[in-house]
């Protein structure tokens, strides 16, 4: 150890009072040698690494056993060693996302890298405040220990999603980005110029096919709980649902000017839709009743899930083929044969393209047909049933 310095006071000068201060240092310390095996980090590498240096500073003692009191000694610090030399290592582990082990660890590297794996897992509102971020948090960690899978897939796509690009930057975001909201379809960007700057437009096909500004919709249950979900994740505020039903317009706007450019104005609007004028003559296999086979040609050309014209289905200007009707038509139990007689666009002003079989849409027009009466203008089409059986398949 090194010592204190050594320190005098000579009187010799004409004043009494006065003296001069002599220090004498210490010797330097030698050197320390590393001669010290870094890579001994377990029980055994401590043990026969104490018992070579006793070895070397007592030559002149061969015999070493365990019952000696060096010995004992030796075999108690190398399992302290062992210990401390183990606790190190998890420290360590536990600052890299790799080989961090503990769910606390996890979530704080994953939010170093602005991954928030709270709101990722789905586990509720956080808009209580810090109190109830941190029991959500608490909730994640305990999932993470009951369910390892959970916490290892987090690991995964937390670096994945630091390489996503979440910002509106050019026309094509802005249709991609949109189409990640749980109420949008389909989604298409262009670029205008409205006299003094450059206007983005985007039109959207939305669930249901409903427009923008439609009023008192209908939200399911699972589709608020979606939204809000969609909302967390992106650290938007909550969507409120009463007293007054929100508008499509007005859920997708915080959503867009959170993720928009600045200065960038923005327009959304509906999709162009167009009605489907069909006649359709349909042969009944004579095993079938036709009004199960009525029912389910309206369920194949319905709105519905799997229909053919199911919202968002069809994309901006895609054309609508025969061809495609009679494919989906044939491929139904019970049906014969199908001739299309006739096929157009809703309105006396558009000719008859059944012997073309294509109906050309463009830009922003989307082929729909609800098939309801009240609203002919949105596409219908007509059956007529010939042969199978006649009747109703409902038990009495």
């Amino acid at each position: 150890m090194a010592e204190n310095p050594n320190i005098t006071l000579e009187f010799g000068g004409r004043c009494p009072d006065c003296a001069e201060r002599q220090v004498s240092l210490p010797q330097p310390l030698p050197v320390v040698g590393d001669d010290f095996d870094w890579l001994v980090r377990d029980y055994d590498s401590f043990r026969r690494f104490m018992l070579e240096e006793l070895a070397a500073r007592f030559p002149e003692r061969t015999r070493w056993t365990p019952g000696d009191l060096e010995v004992v000694l030796v075999e108690v610090l190398a399992a302290v060693l062992d210990q401390l030399s183990d606790m190190a290592d998890r420290t360590a582990a536990e600052a890299l996302l790799e080989t961090a082990r503990r769910p606390q660890s996890v979530r704080r590297l994953l939010s170093l890298i602005g991954y928030d794996a709270v709101s990722e897992a789905g586990l509720g509102d956080d808009s209580g405040g810090a109190a109830r971020r941190q029991g959500m948090a608490e909730e994640l960690e305990q999932l993470w220990r009951t369910n390892a899978s959970l916490m290892l897939l987090a690991k995964r796509e937390g670096p994945l999603a630091i390489h996503t690009q979440r910002r509106m930057v050019t026309v094509a975001d802005y249709a991609s980005r949109l189409v990640d909201h749980p109420l949008v379809l389909r989604a298409y960007g262009w670029e205008e110029w409205s006299g003094s700057w450059n206007r983005l437009r985007v039109a959207v096909i939305l669930w249901k096919d409903h427009s923008l500004d439609d009023e008192g919709l209908q939200f399911s249950l699972e589709l608020k709980d979606e939204v809000a979900r969609m909302h967390q994740k992106n650290h938007l505020p909550a969507p409120r649902w009463e007293p007054e039903t929100p508008t499509m317009r007005t859920l997708l706007r915080p959503y867009l000017d959170t993720f928009r450019m600045v200065g960038q104005e923005v327009v959304l609007q509906d999709a162009e839709a167009v009605g489907l004028k069909m006649f359709l003559s349909i042969r009944v296999r004579e095993n079938f009743f036709q009004s199960e086979i009525r029912h389910a040609v309206e369920q194949a050309l319905g709105t519905g899930p799997g229909g053919f014209f199911e919202p968002g289905r069809l994309a901006f200007g895609e054309n609508v083929y025969a061809s495609d009707i009679f494919q989906t038509l044939m491929a139904l139990d019970g049906v014969d044969n199908v001739c299309l007689n006739r096929f157009k666009r809703f309105g006396d002003q558009y000719p008859d393209q059944a012997n073309t079989g294509e109906i050309s849409m463009e830009g922003l027009e989307i082929a729909v047909c609800d098939n309801d009466p009240s609203h002919p203008e949105r596409g219908f089409f007509n059956l007529k049933l010939s042969g199978g059986q006649r009747g109703s398949t409902t038990p009495p």
